[in-house]
């Protein structure tokens, strides 16, 4: 499948990752991508960006090398209400949000408290994306967590990185291919992300293609494949998309 976009990739603001925004870009460009996003985390991760830095995304250009250039952010659910590190007047600003549980801004709960800071994060009119719900850590019922993003128009990130067995995240395959089981059950879209922390990952869905093939996954249920469906994911109208 052709991948036409990659909208969960960090640069060097978010403390943790190791390329710039222009070399994140640049990768983008040469991997053939029609947009790239980037998400950098909010500010309840050690070392990342202030609410101030979602503040000022006019002085990036909207296309660079003929990718079309979507400005997002990697909000931190922060309790079990589904509670985010990042206030509403930002969230309006951005093209996008991804909203993610991260064990360094809240421990696990039981799988009944972990639902409920998804479905509360669902309840956010401007989240669209739920990041890696993947992590063994965080145990979730992957048939509700399907079914509740269908009825709210909510699309369920298959994570790149989260498929590589070095990561921290436990049982990502095991868990992602739950994931898209319940997704395929209950016509749940999903996209495909990479997650990447430093540049050359950019644009890499190896691990993604080789799990959705297995899993035998619609294409019609995948967002990167049509720069239509990618709307489905914005907050706001793109005038060059």
């Amino acid at each position: 499948m052709k991948y036409l976009f990659d909208l969960h990739t960090h640069t060097i603001a978010s403390g943790h990752a190791y390329s710039t925004l222009k070399e994140n870009m640049e990768e983008a460009a040469a991997k053939g991508l029609l947009a790239y996003g980037f998400s950098d985390h909010s500010e309840a991760v050690p070392g990342s960006c202030k609410n101030i830095y979602f503040m000022n995304f006019k002085v990036i250009p909207r296309k660079y090398k003929g990718v079309l250039i979507l400005r997002g952010v990697e909000a931190n659910i922060m309790d079990f209400k589904g509670n985010l590190d990042v206030d509403e007047n930002v969230l309006k600003r951005l093209d996008y949000v991804i909203a993610s549980l991260h064990t360094i801004c809240i421990e696990p709960g039981s799988l009944d408290e972990n639902m409920n800071a998804y479905f509360g994060a669902m309840s956010n009119p401007y989240v669209k994306i739920i990041g890696h719900p993947d992590d063994g850590r965080y145990p979730i019922d992957h048939d509700a967590l399907a079914k509740e993003a269908a009825k709210r128009g909510v699309v369920l990130e298959l994570n790149n990185s989260s498929l590589n067995p070095m990561s921290a995240r436990v049982g990502g395959r095991e868990n992602a291919a739950k994931m898209l089981l319940a997704a395929k059950k209950y016509g749940t879209y999903v996209v495909c992300n990479t997650d990447s922390h430093y540049a050359d990952y950019v644009g890499d869905f190896g691990n993604c293609d080789d799990l959705l093939n297995e899993s035998a996954f619609p294409k019609e249920l995948i967002l990167n494949n049509s720069m239509e469906k990618l709307k489905l994911i914005l907050n706001k109208d793109i005038e060059d998309l």
